[in-house]
């Protein structure tokens, strides 16, 4: 019986996860509940259990006395001295109990007490593997729709990914194998509840942590995301090592490491740019693809106006406003962006261009201003009507 016992606990451990040393103080609280339903109560009942046999052993400690009111808790000196003459009045004697005498009830509940041990641990154990991978990414395989929410298996637990966490338009297959994001782990009565998203900007930096080594490693760091679900992410990245390009190892060779979390995400666009601690330029910078003239950054008020060519300003402010809107959600700063026309007309610019844009060399190009471009030739090369571009010289300013 004890070496059945071994091998069940044994497949426990395993299967289960659930520490022999657990499981034995769940046997022995079983034996103790078995004791108080068959006794009517068990403060006198010591039960001792080798953890390497299995081997156990119940006894009560009963008081010797010369005359019997509590059978349970005393006896008498007569019975005491057919065990050991010595026994006196007033001593204790160990009297062992066997558990097959136990009724049915009392084995009853003291198999629910072992199973209700069983299933608290198990609860617990998978609630503690799940809360370790809090905040991180993992894969899931689609079981069903419930309502709106989509019911994700982890491996022993479902998660439930939420309609607002979910991508618009998104839709997803029966045994479809997808990555998410673990918002949250909460331990229930039926156990682990887990939140899971697709939509949060979290999942994009741990996707990248995923596939690029240099970033894993911290070579490369993810200092910022903005990300709107679907349609397009910016991502602000600095290298720690000067031999190390920052957004070149984000992308790897023809776009291959940019390309895989890019499928992951189903289409959506990511951009990838350098961090600088310069807000002026972390701001240039946050408006690409569009070409920037002029940033005058506010520190204290997190207020940015910015200067871009007439043809580019429908680019800087992107389709719906969005690209001027990551930008903004992404270096903090509330961000005015104007074209070169409307600039001058407000009479701002040529503020700039007389008392800052030519301390900082531009008076060398010319009398006559042509946007970022050196040159009336270098303007007109970059609109399509030269073959050879001129270096474009941004002016910066914070």
């Amino acid at each position: 019986m004890n070496n059945e016992l071994m091998e069940a606990l044994d497949i426990l451990e395993k299967e289960k996860n659930i520490s022999k040393a657990v499981l034995l103080e769940a046997i022995e609280q079983s034996l103790l509940q078995a004791c108080k339903n068959h006794f009517g109560k068990a403060d006198n009942v010591k039960v001792h259990i080798d953890p390497d046999t299995c081997d156990f052993e119940v006894h009560a400690e009963k008081t010797v006395v010369e005359e019997v009111e509590d059978p349970v808790l005393q006896i008498s000196l007569a019975d005491a001295k057919m065990k050991d003459s010595r026994y006196e009045p007033g001593d204790i004697v160990n009297v062992e109990i066997k558990s097959k005498e136990f009724g049915r009830i009392a084995t009853q509940n003291a198999k629910n007490v072992i199973l209700q041990k069983i299933r608290e641990e198990e609860r617990k154990v998978l609630y503690n593997e799940y809360y370790s991978k809090e905040r991180e990414v993992v894969t899931g395989i689609v079981q069903r729709y419930l309502g709106r929410n989509v019911s994700i298996n982890l491996g022993k637990v479902d998660a439930i990914l939420n309609e607002n966490e979910m991508v618009k338009g998104e839709t997803f297959r029966p045994t479809e194998r997808v990555k998410v994001y673990v918002l949250e782990v909460k331990d229930t009565p039926k156990g682990p509840k887990i939140l899971v998203s697709r939509t949060h900007p979290e999942l994009v930096k741990r996707l990248f942590e995923n596939e690029v080594t240099e970033v894993r490693d911290g070579t490369v760091e993810i200092k910022c995301i903005a990300r709107e679900a679907g349609n397009r992410t910016k991502m602000a990245v600095w290298s720690n090592d000067p031999d190390v390009d920052a957004v070149g190892a984000c992308v790897g060779v023809n776009g291959s490491r940019v390309n895989t979390i890019v499928d992951e995400l189903r289409g959506e666009k990511i951009d990838i740019i350098n961090w600088d601690e310069n807000p002026a330029l972390l701001i240039e910078n946050a408006l690409s693809p569009a070409k920037v003239i002029y940033v005058a950054a506010d520190n204290d008020e997190k207020t940015a106006e910015v200067v871009v060519p007439d043809y580019q300003l429908s680019l800087a402010i992107g389709k719906e406003g969005q690209n001027a809107r990551l930008a903004a959600r992404l270096t903090g700063y509330k961000i005015d962006i104007k074209s070169e026309t409307q600039a001058i007309e407000a009479g701002e610019f040529d503020e700039y261009e007389e008392d800052e844009y030519y301390e900082e060399g531009y008076d060398e190009y010319g009398e006559e201003y042509y946007g970022e471009y050196q040159d009336e030739e270098a303007y007109e090369q970059d609109s399509g009507t030269m073959e050879e571009p001129y270096d474009e010289q941004p002016v910066v300013e914070e």
